[in-house]
């Protein structure tokens, strides 16, 4: 298993990737002509905002020379995969959907691993300038104002230097309230919900993209999110151990099991996840 000395090393070769990726995606961003949008197998939309972001995320840690799995990668073999000790499990752009529909909730997701474990993680919010970062046994932060750079160079002192421990203190709440996807809703989605409701009649129900979802909850400002319909495990590594490091869980359903990464099928099963208060 990796030490804390090694994870502290490898923290700011993440940190880049997303700030520079999150340049390379603002770019495409604010020239809506540039999407140039295509369709994957699985019917998912790809832009060149995921080809740019997953091209600046593998300069940057190719250095590290710890292989990458990504979601724009995702042709790697599982048997040349299966043995890998460490790893990278990256997306590039996370909300694709709503990239394109121009709402502002797309992340970049980057979570290390080790024996299929996440150990360290990075999520950012190029649109909201947002950075959430976490260690595993380490507990999670938030930066905010991390500002899309091609160039950026943070260092392990200026990442920790400012950066606020989660939950946050001002997102405490009266109401209840439940996260859902705005794209991927389901008639389940609806009945998990509903069942929420009957605990929580005044549940407010709140709908958002891509992992940012993870983090608001990390940050103490969503109690519940059941998800119902595909993601795969690049949507959830990182933020899910932000989650937890934050005082939140994350199990499958119907069995209530942790997630497993690195499987031969990269789906993630249907999973719930409860706040951190």
């Amino acid at each position: 298993m990796i030490n804390q000395q090694e994870r502290a090393y490898l923290l700011p070769f993440a940190f880049n990737a997303a700030v520079r990726a999150g340049a390379e995606i603002m770019k495409v961003y604010n020239n809506r002509e540039r999407y140039d949008i295509e369709v994957k197998r699985d019917n998912t939309p790809l832009t060149i905002a995921d080809r740019l972001a997953h091209n600046k995320i593998k300069e940057v840690l190719g250095e590290t020379r710890i292989p990458i799995l990504s979601e724009e990668g995702r042709e790697m073999l599982y048997d040349e995969r299966k043995n890998w000790d460490m790893f990278w499990l990256v997306d590039p752009l996370d909300g694709t959907i709503e990239f394109i529909k121009g709402n502002n909730e797309f992340t970049v997701n980057i979570a290390l691993m080790a024996d299929n474990e996440c150990v360290g993680a990075i999520v950012y919010v190029p649109y909201l300038g947002k950075m959430y970062f976490a260690e595993r046994g380490c507990g999670a932060m938030v930066l905010e104002d991390i500002v899309p750079d091609e160039n950026a160079t943070y260092s392990n002192d200026t990442i920790r230097q400012n950066a606020k421990a989660l939950p946050l203190a001002s997102a405490s709440h009266d109401r209840f309230r439940i996260a859902v996807s705005r794209s991927h809703q389901t008639a389940e989605t609806a009945d998990f919900v509903e069942q929420m409701r009957k605990i929580y009649p005044e549940a407010e129900v709140v709908e958002q993209g891509s992992s940012y979802k993870f983090c608001l909850m990390a940050e103490g400002m969503i109690d519940y999110y059941p998800r119902t319909t595909t993601t795969y495990e690049w949507d959830t590594a990182a933020a899910e151990l932000i989650l937890a490091e934050a005082g939140g869980k994350t199990h499958s359903l119907p069995d209530h099991k942790p997630l497993q990464y690195n499987k031969e099928n990269l789906y993630n099963p249907w999973f719930e996840c409860f706040g951190c208060r």
